[in-house]
């Protein structure tokens, strides 16, 4: 819709959309900085630093993708305002400043061990009260930038902003890890460091969104009802001459009630109850253990953070490079086989963990560990890049919005399900705690990709 402004109405909104661009790129590699600090191995660091135990690692991991449960509310909220940019800040904004209490806890902790308990505690709050307000804000964001995104220029535009984003990793996690490890005064206080510099970094991202074109979401949508209402029996246009007002109305009508009134008319598809199904499994089998690697690394092996972070990186950069290989594995041979041979692939990485126990192992565990996570990393980007394609595949496309809001609840209670257990098990079971739950998990891996079996990508509708 953007395009049409800004190619054929405004020459000098044609450049504003460029500048855009360039600012939600830069606000993509300024968030990646936020986001690694408040998430991910160093946040998992400093709560084991602060004597967490596994339970609340697991909680650590589960409280985020509880959270996203709220993202339809947020699309619902976001709709019915007049700005996607004011109501970004108005919820991205307190997630990012609220980890100013965590830093000053920080500072009043000192030297003194009493209060670890309470940050632990205090951390965990923070994650969930910022995961809550993010989640209300991410499927408006997500709009926006589609909105803004010429059709064919996404292809190009989103590669050029993940690569942009991936860098920023790259190069957070090696430098942030040396900064908290070498700290004079510890690395708790130079988790604090870390965490200061962080949310200016999140801050900045905001600021970048002050340069990007403005969307009012209502009047975005009724351009999209004129541009192309299927229940009217006509050829899609862009001229609303063509349509008479009860025309449009009724397909409003009709609209809304399919999208809210009867949502229930998508579980009456098996092909997508199938697919729900699956993707509640594997995120539930999945996040039973992958929280524990780097915990497993940190206390269990005695990996230093640094190098646990250079890891991270590096499996990232893994990750980066061959999306591009499976994007064009996939075009060739469905997003469905693609899911399968890279499903199977890591259901079999729990099990490296057990072999770590092995002396030969052992004795050239650094080669393993880098060898481990380049292949981890690689065969990751198969899954995320074949989830949302096959998602965008059997998904009507009269229900997209819907389906993608329950795909990701879905996922969300699975995968927080998925690592509340794994916190239980690693810390009160007696089968030899995290590595118990490593070969379960390798298990359920394998038990979750049957559903898949079942999923038809292109179903005729």
């Amino acid at each position: 819709m953007l395009e049409t402004y800004a190619e054929e109405t405004d020459p000098e909104l044609k450049i504003s959309v460029r500048t855009s661009l360039r600012a939600s790129t830069i606000d993509g590699g300024l968030s990646t900085i936020f986001s690694n600090v408040t998430g991910g191995v160093l946040l998992s660091s400093f709560l084991l630093n602060l004597g967490a135990n596994p339970f609340e690692i697991g909680m650590l991991a589960s409280l985020p993708m509880i959270a996203n449960l709220l993202q339809p509310l947020g699309a619902l909220l976001s709709n019915r305002t007049s700005s996607r940019h004011d109501f970004g800040i108005w919820t991205f904004l307190p997630s990012r400043l609220l980890w100013l209490v965590l830093l000053i806890g920080i500072i009043f902790r000192g030297t003194s061990k009493d209060t670890s308990g309470y940050l632990v505690y205090l951390t965990l709050t923070l994650v969930v009260v910022s995961s809550i307000s993010a989640a209300l804000g991410s499927a408006s964001w997500m709009s926006w930038l589609a909105a803004l995104v010429p059709p064919k220029l996404r292809g190009r535009y989103y590669s050029i902003r993940n690569i942009v984003s991936n860098l920023a990793g790259l190069l957070c996690l090696p430098i942030a890890s040396f900064v908290i490890s070498n700290w004079r005064e510890g690395e708790i206080g130079g988790y604090g460091i870390v965490l200061s510099i962080s949310i200016l970094a999140g801050l900045a991202s905001l600021t970048c969104q002050k340069f990007m074109i403005d969307i009012n979401p209502q009047k975005y949508q009724e351009l999209q009802r004129v541009v192309s209402p299927p229940s009217v029996g006509k050829q899609p246009c862009t001229s609303l001459e063509l349509y008479t007002e009860n025309e449009i109305d009724n397909w409003q009508a009709n609209y809304q009630s399919n999208l809210f009134s009867n949502p229930n008319a998508l579980f009456k598809d098996r092909n997508l109850v199938v697919f729900l199904i699956y993707f509640a499994l594997w995120g539930f089998a999945v996040n039973l253990s992958t929280p524990f690697f780097n915990l497993y690394m940190l206390d269990n092996l005695g990996v230093d953070i640094t190098w646990v972070t250079l890891f991270s990186s590096l499996s990232n950069g893994a990750n980066m490079l061959m999306m591009l290989v499976w994007g064009r594995l996939s075009d060739r041979i469905g997003n469905r086989p693609l899911l399968i041979f890279a499903g199977m692939a890591i259901a079999a990485t729990p099990l490296f963990w057990l072999l770590t126990g092995i002396a030969q192992v052992q004795a050239q565990l650094w080669i393993y560990l880098l060898v481990f996570h380049l292949l981890l990393g690689g065969t990751w980007a198969a899954i995320d890049l074949g989830s949302n394609n096959i998602q965008i595949g059997i998904a009507p496309i009269q229900h997209h919005a819907i389906f993608f809001a329950i795909a990701s609840a879905v996922a969300g209670v699975g995968s927080a399900l998925g690592a509340t257990a794994g916190g239980i098990l690693a810390q009160y079971a007696h089968y030899e705690g995290v590595l118990g739950v490593f070969f379960l998990s390798a298990i359920l891996r394998l038990v979750a990709l049957i559903p898949l079996l079942f999923v038809h990508e292109n179903p005729l509708k």
